[in-house]
């Protein structure tokens, strides 16, 4: 089981919304760069990064961060927000990026995502960003007509990497994921599936064990209000089930 400490970037900040809500956001004091270090020292080997900034505007704009968290920690990177072209796949790829999520522009257009797949092969991973069983975009600023499941359907052989699940009712709620929800979106899947939104608790991990085709979990929101502690957190990296 991989566990993705997240860092979201808003305005160079490290900060956590509130069910995708960019009125509803908390600022913490540390800047991503540290935390990154935070959780490379409590050894984590994978990182959750979303560019808030990117998600609004479309463009990379927090990729010198990206950069120098790679080159300072050498940490697993998974990064979305605002990626809607081949060139900034590439700069990401090039910053020494793991994996690539495809959230809105890959939604609104699967030809996108086939051809991104075939280009940057295992390095692409697609967001799924869910309300209440329908596919949002734009940061989570439109909802689209689009059924989850569904959509996935049509995409699944497109040769993804990874899935990331999000639940947007629960993101940052701490009211635990979506297990259901995200179970079936599993089943369904040809690739395996990350888990986002709601983490409350070192138990929701244990839960999310027992999940077939689960690559792992997502924790923000949890970590930065304290309610799960880091060294503990780090006992269930790569844990059994």
């Amino acid at each position: 089981m991989k566990i993705f400490p997240a860092i979201d970037i808003k305005d160079k900040k490290c900060v956590r919304l509130i069910k995708g809500d960019f009125e509803n956001k908390t600022e913490y004091e540390m800047s991503p760069i540290e935390q990154a270090g935070k959780y490379k020292d409590n050894g984590f080997k994978n990182l959750h990064i979303v560019d808030l900034d990117g998600a609004l505007t479309g463009e990379p704009i927090n990729i010198d961060i990206i950069q120098d968290i790679i080159g300072k920690f050498d940490l697993k990177i998974e990064i979305g927000g605002g990626v809607r072209n081949f060139e900034t796949i590439q700069k990401y790829i090039d910053a020494g990026v793991e994996k690539v999520i495809l959230g809105s522009a890959a939604i609104k257009d699967r030809r996108f995502l086939e051809d991104a797949c075939n280009k940057f092969q295992n390095q692409i991973a697609l967001g799924l960003d869910a309300k209440d069983g329908h596919l949002a975009i734009s940061g989570w600023t439109e909802e689209s007509e689009k059924l989850t499941t569904e959509y996935l359907k049509k995409v699944n052989d497109y040769g993804v990497s990874r899935i990331i699940y999000t639940d947007i009712n629960r993101d940052g709620t701490k009211q635990s994921p979506n297990f259901e929800e995200t179970q079936k979106v599993a089943n369904i899947s040809n690739c395996p599936v990350v888990i986002s939104g709601g983490v409350s608790s070192i138990n929701d991990i244990k839960k999310a064990k027992n999940l077939n085709n689960i690559e792992g979990v997502i924790v923000g929101k949890a970590i930065y209000d304290g309610d799960i502690k880091l060294d503990e957190l780090a006992k269930e990296i790569d844990a059994k089930k």
